[in-house]
């Protein structure tokens, strides 16, 4: 299972990403061992989360949400 996500930083600023592990990755991100971009913006809280069964499913929907506006993304989010 891959897993595209959205987690809300610190900083109420917006990161997209995938992985197959979302609990292990959360981690990674709040311990500062995640992506770069979310090492200075902890704690970071998932608010989006949608489940593929391919990696390739989940690159595309990756880069499709990560090309989305800041408003639209949290439209999103509160569509869930």
């Amino acid at each position: 299972m891959y897993y595209v996500y959205i987690v809300k930083c610190s900083d109420n600023t917006l990161y997209t990403g995938y992985t197959i592990d979302i609990e292990k990755r959360l981690e990674n991100h709040n311990s500062g061992t995640g992506a770069k971009y979310t090492r200075g913006r902890t704690p970071v809280e998932l608010v989006y989360l949608e489940k593929y069964n391919t990696k390739g499913e989940a690159l595309r929907r990756e880069a499709f949400i990560k090309s989305l506006p800041r408003k639209k993304k949290f439209k999103l989010i509160e569509s869930e």
